[in-house]
């Protein structure tokens, strides 16, 4: 695929790459909402605007408008700090305060395993500047990052202003996006909210996650996520339980999918793992096919390796066949889709 190729399939992203759209979470900024309540009626405040979002004007220049007291990116900010006390940003809804303790994920204070510009992501994104968190709300067997989403211990502390100047200096200097990652960014919600709230430039926010994210925070991320890069798993809930520890794996990740397409551009990933290409990635093209239609780019990975405890499991102890990974290509071009990577 050219370039001209994917500004019609990734046209918002593009659009703010040229400086023609503001950034999602810019426009957030410039949104006036009501600062007081509790949170139900922080969330009636909340969901009366997110329905009408896409009312407000976005082709607008930065220096022609002044940012109200209280924005809409605010309020967004203010409902996941009460969210973090009761903490159900996955799907696992632990409901503990994440201010005193640790939830599945691992996560109680943000710590940044690296930031770089990652020459290696998807041609339409790179040089993306890319964080990467640790802790995450899956437990993989076969985990690629190991060493980051196993160990939410690890890493450093930015604090979000630091981190914001950063991104604003990547920016500068050449980077076309803000790419969140992990593990997973979903356990860092709050910290990326913030730090967002900080950045000057108007640069796309990609959310490069395993898409188990709750309900609320699908909410919290429509309007601040310019494009979602997501990482498809699994076929089924069998798969997902036994080799990610992951519950209601498949309603909840194509719910995800279904309303992260409406209001923002996206990317699709998906690892075929060995001997799971009928069980996982067949129904997941399937799936994609019939409910996102054939325009979604799909970027179909071949790059599986037998790590961490890989091992001990028969089906995904080896490398990925050379015909698996063509039958899943061929699978797709019979499909209809027109932008595999």
């Amino acid at each position: 695929m050219d370039e001209k190729s994917f500004q019609s399939i990734l046209p918002h992203y593009f659009k703010v790459l040229e400086g023609k759209e503001l950034s999602l979470s810019h426009k957030a900024s410039y949104i006036s909402v009501e600062n007081f309540g509790t949170l139900t009626e922080l969330w009636i405040e909340h969901e009366s605007i997110r329905k009408n979002i896409l009312s407000y004007n976005q082709d607008v220049e930065l220096k022609d408008h002044h940012k109200p007291v209280y924005s809409l990116l605010d309020l967004k900010i203010r409902i996941a700090e009460l969210l973090f006390g009761n903490c159900i940003f996955c799907e696992r809804r632990c409901e503990i305060d994440r201010n005193r303790e640790k939830g599945y994920c691992g996560v109680k204070n943000t710590k940044i395993a690296s930031e770089f510009l990652h020459t290696g992501e998807e041609t339409p994104i790179i040089p993306s500047h890319t964080i990467f968190f640790t802790g995450c709300t899956f437990n993989c067997v076969y985990c690629q990052n190991m060493d980051i989403s196993q160990n939410p211990h690890e890493g450093m502390f930015y604090p979000e202003e630091k981190l914001a100047l950063i991104i604003d200096e990547k920016k500068k200097t050449g980077s076309m996006n803000v790419n969140f990652v992990g593990g997973d960014p979903n356990p860092h919600l709050l910290y990326i909210l913030k730090t967002i709230r900080q950045i000057k430039e108007n640069i796309p926010v990609i959310w490069n996650s395993n898409f188990y994210m709750s309900l609320e925070v699908m909410f919290l991320l429509e309007g601040v996520v310019d494009l979602y890069l997501s990482d498809f798993k699994y076929g089924n809930d069998e798969c997902a339980m036994r080799l990610s520890d992951i519950p209601d794996y498949w309603e909840v990740i194509t719910r995800n999918h279904k309303m992260a397409i409406k209001t923002a551009d996206m990317i699709i990933r998906h690892l075929i793992l060995p001997n799971h290409v009928e069980c996982c990635t067949l129904p997941i093209l399937d799936w994609i096919s019939e409910n996102l239609g054939k325009n979604v780019v799909i970027n179909i990975m071949a790059q599986y390796r037998p790590v961490y405890g890989a091992v001990n499991h028969d089906d995904i102890s080896r490398f990925l066949y050379q015909e698996e990974y063509l039958k899943a290509v061929e699978y797709a071009r019979e499909l209809g889709f027109k932008n595999l990577i």
